[in-house]
């Protein structure tokens, strides 16, 4: 009977050993796809940080521009519309 019972609780620890086994898989395969995540995630905000510079880029020469053609303006008479 103690054999029995013996025999009965190693193969539920055998049991458990194999779900935590495979519960400490699941977990490093959860932690690769969070980390490839958060590059994406950075490298999104990389992405969006040189558009907002582009932006700025445009808006300084567009107000470059818009100054130009004021002189142009004052210069020739001309009044603007």
């Amino acid at each position: 009977m103690a054999d029995n019972v013996e025999n009965l609780i190693l193969e539920h620890l055998r049991a458990i050993r194999a779900d935590i086994g495979g519960i400490k898989e699941d977990v490093r395969e959860v932690k690769q796809r969070i980390t490839s995540l958060e590059t994406g995630v950075a490298a999104l905000r990389r992405d969006n940080a040189n558009l907002y510079g582009d932006v700025a880029d445009q808006h300084s020469r567009y107000d470059r521009l818009a100054e130009r053609i004021e002189r142009l303006e004052r210069r020739l008479d001309i009044a603007g519309s």
